[in-house]
């Protein structure tokens, strides 16, 4: 299984290709197979995504689980104690 992930341009959240758009969620990406790097050309150059790159992945039943560490990090968010991370004071709504 193959998923696209990157950045969104103006918030830098991670995200994930869907099939028909990106996602923050990792549950709703979608597996690209052999077309990975033709649906990062068309993105990129459409600008809606930054630093846009192809992953393996695995499917389970509660959605595609990236192989590297660094792609579940990514997907999943910090391995720390959320209780000792720092936090904005107001965190912008973005909308994709």
């Amino acid at each position: 299984m193959k998923l696209l992930t990157g950045n969104d341009l103006p918030s830098g959240d991670v995200i994930w290709w869907t099939g028909s758009g990106w996602s923050r969620h990792v549950e709703d990406a979608a597996d690209t197979g052999t077309d990975g790097e033709a649906i990062l050309a068309v993105e990129q150059a459409a600008r809606r995504v930054n630093g846009a790159y192809v992953i393996d992945a695995a499917a389970t039943p509660d959605g595609p689980r990236p192989a590297h560490i660094k792609e579940r990090i990514r997907a999943l968010g910090p391995t720390v104690r959320m209780d000792l991370t720092l936090k904005p004071e107001v965190s912008p709504e973005v909308v994709l």
